[in-house]
């Protein structure tokens, strides 16, 4: 049974108590002491109601919001983990500017973008696992900055397709 299996089996059970004890029962009819369900499900890492595997750069188990959450909940993994995204977000109010940045998670970081904007205009429009989204986004901003008419800070005044193409050649 995969996870999402099982949410949805926690969603229709049925919580009781049987012999002094807590018990959860599911649809199929079978049941479960709750400690041990609990006790199970404290080993596991959820972000946004959503099961990360133990093979995440910022896996801790716990329940957040955000990995954002989890990142600084974790400083020590956070900061000695390289892997990530490097990606591309635009905004329709500026469609002639695109944001090139890194994170462990680019879904993710796009969240905290739209948390800044009323309208939730911010689009991730591409996006690159990498080794090292650290130094692939230094090699990035260095080459847009080249191809870019106009640079401020990690925002660039730049075609799309031109910025996509750019980070396309870091993954090779």
């Amino acid at each position: 049974m995969n996870i999402a299996q099982q949410e949805q089996q926690h969603a229709n059970a049925t919580y009781f108590i049987e012999e002094g004890e807590q018990w959860v029962r599911w649809a199929d009819g079978g049941r479960r002491r709750l400690a041990l369900l609990n006790k199970k499900n404290a080993a596991r890492m959820y972000v946004d109601g959503t099961y990360v595997a133990k093979s995440h750069p910022l896996w801790k188990s716990g329940r957040y919001n955000s990995f954002n959450d989890a990142a600084f909940s974790s400083f020590t993994n956070y900061s000695q983990s390289t892997k990530g995204d490097v990606y591309v977000i635009t905004n329709d109010a500026w469609p002639e500017w695109i944001k090139v940045g890194k994170a462990i998670d680019a879904s993710d970081r796009l969240k905290s973008y739209q948390t800044s904007d009323p309208f939730r205009a911010y689009s991730l429009r591409y996006s690159v696992s990498l080794a090292n989204r650290h130094t692939s986004e230094v090699k990035a901003h260095k080459a847009l900055e080249l191809l870019s008419d106009d640079r401020k800070n990690e925002w660039f005044k730049i075609d799309l397709s031109k910025a996509v193409a750019c980070l396309g050649a870091l993954s090779e």
